[in-house]
């Protein structure tokens, strides 16, 4: 609106439609969480205040699918390079970090915000971040910017990690386009997709990204099913215990003859 228009509402006394000082909330200020691993180790995750990407969350794949990863990192983790996709805070990341991974690259949406808060928690919780990279990355992207932090010689990831990216339905193929792109071909490479229904009307629409992989050639095995305590959004409607419930699923190509990891 015109400066000359606002003046003329001012003087007509309809500044009383004009929103007080304190109309807006302030911006949110950075929260820390605190994780325990397996080991007993303590981890500190910052979180941004608010995040309309869901970066500001400890969402319960993340936790969920961590806790298997520190479980399997014998044939996960150790000497191997992993590639988390959508990593918030980067739980899973850390994890396979302090784990025995040889290369971790922790990616997520190229916000500025988002990225450099992930690249906080990376850093201050990698006993060794020489091995430890961050990027900001589009789904479905040429994937050069991440296979470029490999070993020399390699060209592809021994594991993937997604956690809590299935509701994203519109951008199923595009996550199927980079697990094509990036996951190593062998017995003993995996993709691991964990998640919550969150909304339980759309389940289906969550699941349809399985079809989608064996379709591309590549096999789907459930490993693991398990509740969480409590709902992480208990406004929410549907069935209680479907949005407390981790799925995790492992992806493998069709000739890798199965998963690394147990169930």
């Amino acid at each position: 609106m015109a400066d000359e228009a606002v003046s003329d509402v001012e003087d007509a006394g309809l500044g009383m439609f004009k929103e007080p000082e304190d109309f807006y909330e302030p911006e949110k200020q950075l929260t820390t969480v605190t994780h325990t691993t397996s080991s007993g180790q303590e981890l500190s995750l910052r979180l941004l205040g608010h995040s309309p990407l869901w970066g500001h969350l400890l969402w319960q794949a993340a936790l969920i699918i961590s806790t298997y990863l520190e479980t399997h990192a014998p044939t996960l983790l150790h000497s191997r390079s992993a590639l988390e996709l959508g990593a918030g805070a980067g739980l899973p990341s850390i994890i396979a970090a302090l784990n025995g991974a040889k290369c971790v690259v922790a990616t997520d949406y190229p916000d500025a915000d988002l990225i450099d808060n992930l690249r906080h928690n990376m850093t201050s919780n990698c006993a060794e971040p020489s091995n430890v990279h961050v990027e900001g990355y589009l789904w479905g992207a040429d994937t050069a910017k991440l296979t470029q932090y490999l070993p020399s010689g390699e060209t592809r990831f021994d594991t993937l990690i997604l956690a809590d990216l299935l509701f994203n339905h519109s951008e199923h193929r595009k996550l199927l386009s980079t697990i094509l792109q990036t996951l190593r071909k062998g017995a003993n490479s995996q993709a691991l997709v964990f998640f919550t229904p969150y909304r339980p009307h759309l389940f289906e629409a969550d699941m349809a990204f399985f079809p989608l992989c064996t379709q591309a050639g590549l096999r789907v095995e459930k490993v693991l099913e398990t509740k969480m305590e409590k709902v992480m959004f208990p406004e929410d409607k549907g069935d209680e215990k479907l949005r407390r419930t981790v799925f995790g699923y492992c992806v493998t190509w069709d000739e890798g003859g199965g998963r690394a990891g147990g169930g």
